[in-house]
């Protein structure tokens, strides 16, 4: 439950956050009964929410995959408006993401390295040293194996020079995005700790 005060700037409301699958994006549920938020003010809540949710609550990253539910408020006659609980539903979202458990996500590349079969072992090593998951593997004609991984993105921004090391120039690979999951708990206190001093 979150009050945005001060003259002219009256808003009360009381949300429930939830969290719902991977890609389910933001949803916005209005449980407000007997007109305790009028109905002019129900979007600018929702819409103080999503700014709120896109600008984040943890790290500065976006929050996704929840579902957040009016449940109640209160207005003033004279003092309430549309800013008033925009603000009000930001503030609840903020205080409600403080008392939760917050996972941050990282995007999740699908790569796939086309190796002569004398360097898969260190392909297939290195790939695990960047918290990748070899996921499958294949012959190709040529000598070559086809490797397919999971890698988080953020080890592998310079593979492909890595890669051409490893493999004496020899391998070629692709990636593309397949999800985002949870981070490691040590990494994810890591950048919550450089984002609040501003690192």
């Amino acid at each position: 439950m979150k009050q945005s005060g001060g003259h002219g700037q009256f808003a009360i409301c009381e949300i429930e956050v939830e969290p719902l699958p991977g890609g389910s994006g933001i949803e916005f549920v209005d449980k407000v009964v007997g007109g305790a938020v009028p109905r002019q003010f129900i979007p600018s809540v929702e819409k103080g929410i999503r700014a709120q949710a896109a600008k984040g609550v943890a790290a500065g990253y976006p929050l996704i995959d929840v579902r957040v539910t009016l449940l109640d408020g209160k207005a003033h006659s004279v003092d309430s408006s549309d800013a008033a609980f925009q603000t009000a539903g930001a503030l609840a979202l903020r205080e409600a993401a403080a008392d939760a458990t917050i996972h941050l996500l990282e995007p999740v590349a699908e790569v796939r390295v086309l190796v002569s079969d004398e360097h898969v072992g260190s392909v297939m090593s290195d790939l695990s040293g960047r918290r990748g998951r070899v996921v499958g593997t294949e012959q190709a004609p040529g000598g070559r194996t086809l490797v397919r991984a999971e890698v988080p993105e953020i080890e592998i921004g310079r593979y492909a020079v890595d890669l051409r090391s490893l493999s004496q120039g020899t391998a070629r690979f692709s990636r593309s995005y397949a999800r985002h999951e949870p981070m490691p708990a040590q990494l994810s206190q890591k950048i919550r700790e450089q984002a609040e001093h501003g690192v």
